[in-house]
């Protein structure tokens, strides 16, 4: 089971609390695309998004990226 906070030191930023490794990977795959929906229509035709996994003392054990890039093919697209 994971639980989902926005810590008060980085409100930008969430935090999930997960059960083990397994659940924190599945977590980060997730909810990349979940961030990318949102923000990939206001934000350009490149980005990058990336979760990086801490374990409880907050050392990095796994990270995940997913790259987005559009490109316009012609003008008479509109």
């Amino acid at each position: 089971m994971s639980q989902t906070k926005r810590p008060p030191e980085n409100p930008g930023r969430f935090r999930t609390e997960c059960a083990d490794f397994d659940a924190a990977r599945r977590e980060a795959m997730i909810s990349l695309p979940d961030v990318a929906r949102w923000e990939i229509p206001s934000d350009g035709d490149r980005q990058t998004y990336t979760v990086v996994v801490r374990d409880a003392a907050g050392a990095p054990i796994y990270t995940a990226t997913l790259t987005f890039t559009g490109l316009r093919l012609s003008e008479a697209a509109g």
